[in-house]
Formats: structure tokens, sequence, C-alpha cells
């Protein structure tokens, strides 16, 4: 059995036992059968969740496969921020992220909790700092020039792929370091195949047998030749003579030495965590920002004259608009390690809870007018804290949260200093599920002239 392999078999979504957690222990949620609610949630969640809280109220509770794990979905802002400033020994974010185990890796980021986590965040922290952020400015902006210059006015065309393949090449020049094209050539489709990771093979990851058929097979097979692609670039880079001057994530972290000094397993799990958080993500929020200007004409004409001018904060406010208003990521997760009290519920150990973001920023009290694409409401302070949370909260918030902003910011002027940028007659567009992420449905058609 290879690494690989054994991740896949290793690895189960949502830890947590339906015999452990009575129904009784738990608020209520929908009786319908395990599978029925797993696939509302993972491929359905733009109906299903705000159908759950118009019945249930601010609190419940859906069940999971394989195990019937309790997943306890909260949407109130207060509720958010007593979760996000729980006891991290207790609100274990690494287990309630378990579902992403068998791509990540047990060493990823995303999949640690306690000292494991705080170790490997103060490893990756210096490479997303100001300094470092300012140092990759220029390089996004030159992919990001690269990229438009190449776009045909008049053409409709889906936003979301050529974002897409332009976040991958800046993560990919950003965080690997990787300039040589024939690597680049092998990389891009690898990556490109693990994002595109279909809700029935997630559902499937928590039963090891179907690894030998069809998409769950595929899947294993393209992760074992990434993995291969990744380690032959990890021991290049640690024989490099210029390892001292380069700035990509790679090269940093395997500058450090001693005892904190990470392992090639460590180091392919945190890049490759690094590569998907970073890419389809942004690649998505840039996607529908074009499209929702596209829709506002004036919005459009505000944010092109803030791409000539230098102001970033409205171009920024655009960018949180976006991801307000489309929400990526439906979730965020904390499995808990001991019974706890949120927001006066009372919760047991065993429980996998968190804020659910599709509700959060679509509740009125949190935003007025909230089916609007309204960017200013970034600047006039209108926002309060936890009622926006794409990139979580507290101590486990995305440590790539400035870097996807500075790279959106720097895509946007790109493209708005030398486009205007429209929509094809009659269209529009609308979530559906990719993998754990959303996306527009039809790639956010635009036409740039």
């Amino acid at each position: 059995m290879t690494v690989t392999d054994e991740r896949f078999h290793k690895m189960q979504p949502l830890p947590g036992n339906v015999n452990h957690l009575a129904a009784r222990e738990l608020p209520p949620g929908p009786r319908w059968p395990l599978l029925l609610q797993s696939i509302a949630l993972v491929r359905f969640r733009h109906q299903f969740v705000p159908a759950m809280h118009k019945r249930y109220g601010d609190v419940f509770t859906v069940r999971v496969m394989p195990k019937g794990s309790a997943l306890v979905l909260f949407t109130r802002p207060e509720q958010a921020k007593e979760i996000f400033a729980g006891d991290p020994e207790v609100f274990h974010a690494g287990k309630g992220n378990a579902i992403l185990g068998p791509i990540m890796g047990e060493h990823s980021l995303l999949l640690q909790d306690s000292s494991e986590h705080k170790r490997a965040r103060k490893l990756l922290m210096p490479a997303f700092n100001g300094a470092a952020l300012r140092g990759y400015q220029s390089v996004v902006g030159r992919l990001a020039a690269e990229e438009v210059d190449r776009w045909t006015p008049g053409v409709p065309f889906r936003s979301l792929d050529r974002m897409n393949a332009l976040t991958l090449e800046v993560i990919l020049r950003v965080v690997f370091g990787v300039t040589d094209e024939g690597r680049l050539a092998r990389l891009r489709p690898l990556v490109n195949r693990t994002v595109d990771v279909s809700p029935a093979v997630l559902l499937g990851w928590g039963y090891p047998f179907l690894q030998r058929f069809g998409p769950w097979k595929a899947t294993v097979d393209n992760q074992r030749r990434l993995d291969e692609v990744m380690y032959a670039e990890i021991a290049e880079r640690r024989a490099a003579p210029d390892l001292a001057e380069r700035t990509d994530v790679l090269s940093r972290l395997l500058r450090v030495e001693g005892d904190d000094g990470l392992s090639d397993a460590e180091l392919r799990d945190q890049l490759v965590t690094l590569l998907l958080a970073g890419h389809e993500t942004t690649a998505t929020a840039l996607a529908w920002s074009l499209h929702e200007l596209g829709r506002h004409p004036d919005l459009r004409a505000r944010a092109r004259a803030a791409a000539a001018s230098g102001d970033d904060d409205f171009l920024e406010a655009v960018l949180k608009e976006s991801m307000r208003l489309h929400p990526v990521i439906p979730m965020v997760v904390r499995h808990l390690m001991k019974p706890v009290t949120v927001g006066g519920v009372d919760l047991p150990a065993g429980a996998n809870i968190g804020p659910s973001i599709l509700i959060s920023h679509a509740r009125a009290d949190n935003h007025r007018d909230p089916q609007a694409f309204r960017p200013e409401r970034f600047l006039d302070g209108e926002v309060a804290t936890n009622t926006w949370i794409p990139f979580g909260g507290g101590v486990r918030r995305c440590i790539g949260a400035g870097f996807s902003l500075m790279e959106g910011v720097a895509v946007l002027r790109e493209v708005l200093q030398r486009y205007d940028v429209t929509l094809p007659a009659g269209v529009t567009d609308y979530p559906r599920v990719r993998n754990i992420t959303s996306v527009p449905r039809h790639g956010a058609r635009i036409v740039v002239v």
C-alpha cells in the first residue's frame, strides 16, 4: 500500500458516532434517512441549509455519512463569536475538517490540532506576513497582466476558467516557486483534477472499498501522480544551490533547520493545502466579482475609476462583497472534545458544530438588503464582526486571507485598467457545488470591451 493509498484508507469524514450522540442531546433537525441528509448537505446545500434554518430556527442539527456524524449549525454572529473564541484544545478544527484528509494529508494545517497546529502555523506565518505579501505583489501583477493580455475583446468567455488558470499559476510560482515549463505542464492537469472532485467522491471517502472503482479509483490514481511530482520538486529544491536566495514558500520552509524542520511528507501536505485552499477559492471570488460588475454599470464605472487611480480599498470591497453574496465555502466546522455550551445550547463531546457561512452572509439582520451587491457596505462600517466569515475566525482564521485579498485586488486592477466588463445578453448565473466549494454554475460568463 502506498502513502497515498493509506491516506485515503485511513481518513474519514466528520468524526462522531450517531449511537453516542442521541437525538435528544442535540438541537432539532430533519429526520430524513442518513443518505438523503448527506446528499442534501453536500450537493444541494444552497437549498437545503436555508430550508432547515427556516424550519428549525437559528440552531439545527443534520447528520452525515458514513457514521451518522452530528453536525450542529449556528447562524447568529454572537454564536460564531463563541465558537471562534472557544478553547482550541476543546474546539478541534482539524477533526472538523477531516473530510479533506485524503487530499490534504494528515500533516495539513487544516487537519492539525493542538501543539501540531501551533507548530505548523508558526512555520508558515512568515510566508504570509505583510513583508512577504508585498514581495509577492509584483509576481501576481505580472502574471495577471499576461493573462488579461490574452483575452479577446467582444467574445464571451467563462471568467471562472480564466481565473482558475491564473490563480493556479500564481500559486505554483509563489508557493512552489516552480518556473520550469515542463514541470508546470505536468502539475496543472493534476491539480485541476484534484480540485474538481464531485460530491459523490466526497461522500464515498468513508467507504475504502470504493477506491477500487470508477471516480474513487481515478481520484486515488491522480493523487498518486501528483505526489510523485511534488516529492520530485521537494527533492530537487533541497539540493538547489540558490535555495538561500529564493522567496517562494517551499524554499522558505526548506530553510528551517533543527527540530522545527519539516519532513518531505509534512512539506507535501502543507504545500498541497496551500495550493488547493488558495487556488479555487480566490478564483471563484474573482469570477463572481467580474460577473457582478458586469451586471451593475454604475459599480463597474466606479471600480474602473478605482483601478485607474490606485484606490485599492474599493476593489477590495468588491471582492469582499462577492465573497459575502456568493460564499465559496458553506460553513466552518469544529469537533468538540468536551461538552460545551454555545449560545445557551448544551452540546455533548463528539458533536461537530460551526457557524453557517451561507446563512450568516444572507441574514437581513446581519447585512442590510442582503441580496443586493453593495461593495460600499464594507467601506461604510456596516459589516459587523462575525457577520462576514469567509476565512473563519479566531486562532484558526485562514492563514492565507491576506494573500487572497492582495491577489484578488491585483487581478481586478489589471482587468479593469484594460477593459470594460459586461455580460452576454440574457446571461445570469447561480451557484453549483463542485467539491466542498460552490462555483458559478455557468462559469460566470463575461464579455470584455
